[in-house]
């Protein structure tokens, strides 16, 4: 392995394994990538399931993002620690999360939080739960546009519903949430089109909105997988996140999209069973492990090896260089999925000209951090 490969940390010596990386470097150059992309900071609803980290965040506000988009309360509270002012949770938040969310608005009062409704019964409750608290509840319709994972399907009652949003009396409804995030075709044309295809209903529910005298409303659309085809229209809020990382898997499908790898796994090798096999100290609970093994993770530092084995912290490795690899020698790797692979971590190695310079906390992989 040549010793100036961009991965390379010069004091990995000093880095206990497995561990999370960093490379700050990296992240700020996909920072600036995807603001290029979006043409405008004020486009951008950058969310932060992937990176969860209170750093990574004041990176985004430093070059301009004002707006952030989360998956659970945790994440959103660690965006406003960062200094975060408007955050969007696109999750239907319902149960004892609504009260979170009250708690949240009244710790965090100069932070505009908003969720997302589908659900003409969830949104009385947050009326009424909000009335109680005399605050008012900012949401977003969640749409279905054809992934069936959540939202209002496009029929003849989602205009009711968006209408029963205006006339609630503790409720502000902002606009539609839609994320078109089943559509992973590599070629960028077939993506182009199946993604258009797939908003033309969002039009006409759009005309439907206008034709009613309601507000127009802002319209969030798309992960990163449909980011280049979204910002190609200059109405349309973005929501790309795992490019600031950045991972194998969308890295060898979406290759239009210019980012680079900004988040590694170092590894080392522990034991040498048999003849052919290495054994490493990255098992199932430091990668994600939600693919088959084949898509787990890409080491940047072995050739010719198959990952054949995961437990909970052991890695097995079908090797063919087996004699010139030695127990203790550190291997460097890109997660096939970044997001939940930062998510096993408590804190990341930060890297700055291959060295390691300090650590920052995953804080929001914590479900409850103080809320």
């Amino acid at each position: 392995m040549s010793q100036n490969q961009w991965y390379h940390l010069h004091n990995e010596s000093q880095l206990d394994s497995p561990s999370l990386l960093i490379y700050k470097e990296r992240v700020i150059d996909n920072i600036d990538k995807m603001i290029a992309i979006a043409g405008d900071t004020n486009r951008l609803y950058t969310h932060i399931k992937t990176n969860k980290m209170p750093e990574v965040v004041k990176l985004m506000l430093a070059k301009g993002i004002t707006k952030f988009k989360c998956a659970t309360i945790g994440e959103a509270e660690m965006a406003a620690i960062a200094g975060a002012k408007h955050v969007v949770i696109a999750h239907q938040l319902v149960g004892p999360k609504i009260d979170r969310l009250v708690a949240l608005r009244r710790l965090y009062p100069d932070v505009f939080f908003a969720s997302l409704i589908d659900s003409q019964d969830i949104a009385e409750e947050h009326s009424t739960v909000f009335g109680t608290a005399q605050l008012t509840s900012d949401v977003f319709l969640d749409v279905n546009n054809g992934m069936d994972r959540s939202g209002h399907p496009l029929d003849a009652s989602i205009l009711d519903l968006y209408k029963k949003l205006h006339s609630l009396p503790h409720l502000q409804c902002h606009g539609l949430h839609v994320y078109d995030g089943h559509i992973r075709a590599t070629d960028f044309e077939a993506r182009k089109a199946e993604v258009e295809d797939g908003f033309v209903d969002v039009e006409h529910f759009l005309e439907a909105i206008s034709d009613s005298n309601l507000p127009k409303p802002l319209v969030i659309a798309g992960g990163t997988p449909s980011f280049t085809v979204h910002a190609l229209h200059g109405e349309t809020y973005c929501s790309p996140g795992t490019c600031v990382l950045w991972d194998w898997g969308y890295g060898d499908k979406l290759s239009e999209q210019p980012f680079e790898y900004a988040a590694l796994v170092l590894t080392r090798v522990i034991s040498k069973p048999q003849k052919g096999l290495i054994t490493v100290d990255m098992g199932h609970k430091s990668v994600a492990a939600e693919n088959p093994i084949d898509r787990r993770i890409r080491f940047l530092n072995l050739e010719n090896y198959e990952l054949i084995g995961q437990s909970e912290e052991h890695g097995v490795i079908k090797v063919q260089d087996w004699d010139n690899i030695q127990v203790g020698q550190v291997l460097y790797g890109v997660p096939y999925h970044v997001c939940p692979t930062v998510n096993l971590y408590d804190e990341a190695y930060v890297v700055e000209n291959q060295e390691s310079t300090g650590r920052w906390e995953v804080l929001g992989r914590k479900r409850r951090i103080t809320v």
